[in-house]
């Protein structure tokens, strides 16, 4: 053969050679590369250039702190809310301590009031059995007349502490006025002094008005107050109407 010809066919022959070595150098350059990109958490990792190596190991450390501050940012609200609800919690509380506070302070006042109540009622039952029952006694009357008048200032006469008695006023009240309510003497020292002597027991305004007995007339000619009045007068000067003989 001749030598140009076997120069050629080696030439080509080591083309060849050389094409299947680089493109087996490429293959194992890939490989490198793709397993460089495996999680860290693989059994084994085939590191390949340092760049490459570099830019795994800073996406990693990314990728291990983000929890970390997702943590810093909802750990405050976390605490904020459970703050929050203990304050709840305790204002429930506090709120159903007054309520039952209330019903307790309710419920004794109400207990309190109706024991008054019953005791008020007892008492009062007591008092009803033990008090006397009381008896009516009817108003007490008099006749309309110089028996009834007499009687009636006596029963006065006696209430008020003024001494005298029936025969007393009688026998004075006939000698005086013969009985006559409206008698009138217009003769004597007094009618000329113009303070003339009226009614039963003839007596003058000045004296009726100093001796008038409370509970009667103001009336001098009233039977009853005009005989009051007088014995009024005559206790006090005479020591009673029974020791009046005559004019007085």
């Amino acid at each position: 053969m001749p030598k140009n010809i076997l120069s050629r066919a080696r030439n080509r022959a080591l083309t060849k050679q050389h094409k299947i070595a680089v493109a087996g150098v490429a293959a194992l350059g890939t490989a490198a590369i793709a397993l460089s990109a495996v999680p860290g958490n693989a059994d084994t990792v085939t590191t390949g250039s340092p760049a490459a190596a570099a830019q795994v190991a800073k996406v990693a450390t990314q990728d291990a702190t983000l929890p970390n501050v997702k943590g810093s940012v909802t750990d405050p609200a976390a605490a904020q809310a459970v703050k929050l609800d203990a304050i709840a919690a305790q204002q429930k509380a506090a709120a159903k301590q007054r309520t039952d506070a209330a019903a307790k302070k309710a419920a004794a006042d109400a207990a309190a009031k109706k024991a008054a109540q019953e005791r008020a009622a007892k008492q009062s039952a007591n008092r009803s059995a033990q008090r006397p029952p009381m008896q009516t006694v009817a108003a007490k009357t008099y006749a309309n007349n110089l028996d009834g008048w007499i009687r009636q200032s006596l029963d006065i006469m006696h209430s008020k502490g003024i001494p005298g008695s029936y025969n007393g006023l009688y026998r004075n009240i006939m000698r005086e006025s013969s009985g006559n309510p409206m008698a009138i003497n217009n003769w004597d020292i007094n009618a000329i002094n113009g303070i003339p002597s009226k009614g039963l027991l003839q007596v003058i305004q000045p004296t009726f008005n100093t001796y008038h007995v409370p509970g009667t007339s103001w009336n001098i000619y009233d039977p009853v107050a005009n005989i009051t009045a007088a014995c009024n007068y005559a206790a006090h000067r005479y020591g009673s109407m029974d020791n009046v003989n005559s004019a007085y």
